[in-house]
This record gives C-alpha cells, structure tokens and sequence, in this order.
C-alpha cells in the first residue's frame, strides 16, 4: 500500500530496514549516485541507553543533477542531497519513506524537467518488487 501524505511517500518493503537500505544503495552504486551518509538511528539511541525500533537514514545524491537545482533555487538546498528512511515501528512491517519529487517542486517552484531528476521512486520500486 502507497501512502501519501504531506509531502511524503511511504512503501512497505518486504525486507527488513537493513537489507532494504542494502538492496537500495547497490542499485545507487549502479547509477553511479553518491551515497554521502547512512546512519543508523537506532543504533545510536542504543548509545545512549534509549531504545528506538530499526530506523536507517540514506542521504545520497548526484551532485551534477542536484547542484544545479541548488545554484537556482537555494533553499532546496533543505532537502537536497536527497534521502531514503527505512523504519518500523510495532510490528513487523518495513516501510520506505521519502519526499514526494512532485511536492519538492511545489515547494521551491522547480520546472517539471528539475523535478524528474528529483524522483528515485521507480528505484524504491525496485527494492520492494524486485
């Protein structure tokens, strides 16, 4: 099931949190996109005695698309580079939660040919149908 809601799209992916983030960077590694950070957020509540459910941040982009989209539109700079959530949260299911490309534009005013290289969503389709 797709969920769309202010400006974010969640998808359930049938893996967990960590081979879901795996699977993704390996198709990012393949469009030869940067990934700049992956943090596990839950293993740095651990750190801090506190317990959070599996949680992983993907902060990735490519700069010759993202750059320009900066260089005109500054504050996108915000939301740029991009980023994939993979979480839980009771229960068993995995979701992959991003940025709708389209509310990205609305929000920073990016023409429709911006807005395509803002939208990774057929990858996260990947993940999640193989």
């Amino acid at each position: 099931m797709d969920m769309n809601n202010n400006g974010v799209i969640s998808k359930k992916s049938p893996h967990d949190v960590k081979k879901s983030l795996d699977l993704f960077q390996q198709l990012l590694a393949a469009k030869g996109i940067v990934v700049f950070a992956r943090i596990d957020q839950q293993a740095e509540a651990r750190k801090v005695g506190l317990d959070l459910p599996p949680t992983e941040l993907l902060v990735f982009g490519n700069p010759l698309a993202g750059t320009p989209i900066m260089d005109s539109f500054p504050l996108s700079a915000l939301d740029l580079p991009l980023k994939l959530l993979a979480w839980s949260h009771e229960g068993p299911d995995v979701w992959l939660t991003y940025n709708d490309p389209a509310y990205l534009g609305e929000r920073y005013g990016l023409p429709d040919e911006m807005v395509k290289k803002l939208d990774f969503g057929p990858l996260v389709d990947k993940v999640i149908h193989g």
